[in-house]
């Protein structure tokens, strides 16, 4: 099976080491300075996680846009696209722990595509984010989920630098830090070009203020065989 056949199947994808391990102190350093405190965001932030707002720094704007990265974002997308968002966040000692939920599509299924890129290893032990596969396409006589039903989820877990990419609709949810151990990542958020709009109109709510005019085609690559610099965006 291919990475583009399983991520259809089971709505997510994990890209083994797509960071270059030289990249790794260098943003690990980013994301440390770039923590805020909840009132120093538009929108309080959980009380439970460490969050930094380090969307201007160049290192961190070229893993959103690492090839294997942007080919798996326009596999769940399937049309031009555009970078929405990234955030630095951090599950604290103790804390951390979601219930089983969606992020939700905008318009249709597919037209947003979430990436968690991982700076510190990552497992049970320090919150790792837990999945359903297949959740994102329930079928039409599906039963409603039960998001307390714990049953069919399975638990992450890798080494910095890897990135998970999935379908909003997927269904997902960050874990408690049972041992405190760092576990730095960025969420990134891809949308599709026809949501630009109603993103322009809630940008400030979400502490935005990088340019998002930039875009880019799926391109129908494999995920896990490029190298950064090998695919060319489109600019608008």
């Amino acid at each position: 099976m291919t990475d583009h056949e399983q991520l259809h199947r089971d709505g997510y994808v994990l890209l083994r080491r797509a960071i270059p391990a030289e990249w790794l102190a260098h943003l690990r350093a980013v994301f440390d300075d770039g923590v805020r405190p909840s009132d120093q965001w538009a929108t309080p932030r959980s009380w439970d996680w460490r969050h930094s707002l380090l969307e201007g720094d160049a290192r961190i704007q070229a893993v959103c846009r690492l090839p294997s990265l942007l080919a798996a974002a326009g596999e769940v997308i399937g049309e031009r696209f555009f970078l929405a968002q990234v955030e630095g966040r951090e599950p604290l000692a103790g804390g951390g722990h979601q219930q089983l939920h969606r992020d939700l599509s905008a318009r249709r299924p597919g037209d947003t595509a979430i990436a968690l890129a991982f700076f510190d290893d990552y497992g049970p032990e320090n919150g790792a984010t837990r999945l359903v596969p297949g959740s994102h396409r329930p079928g039409p006589h599906a039963p409603a989920f039960d998001f307390t039903d714990e049953s069919r989820s399975v638990q992450l877990s890798g080494s910095a630098g890897d990135i998970l990419v999935f379908d909003a609709e997927l269904v997902h949810a960050a874990s408690l830090n049972v041992n405190g151990a760092r576990r730095r990542s960025i969420l990134i958020g891809y949308f599709s070009e026809q949501l630009y709009a109603s993103h322009r109109e809630t940008a400030a709510l979400r502490n935005i203020r990088m340019d998002t005019g930039e875009r880019f085609e799926p391109c129908g690559v494999a995920l896990a065989s490029q190298r950064p610099g090998t695919l060319t965006p489109i600019i608008s």
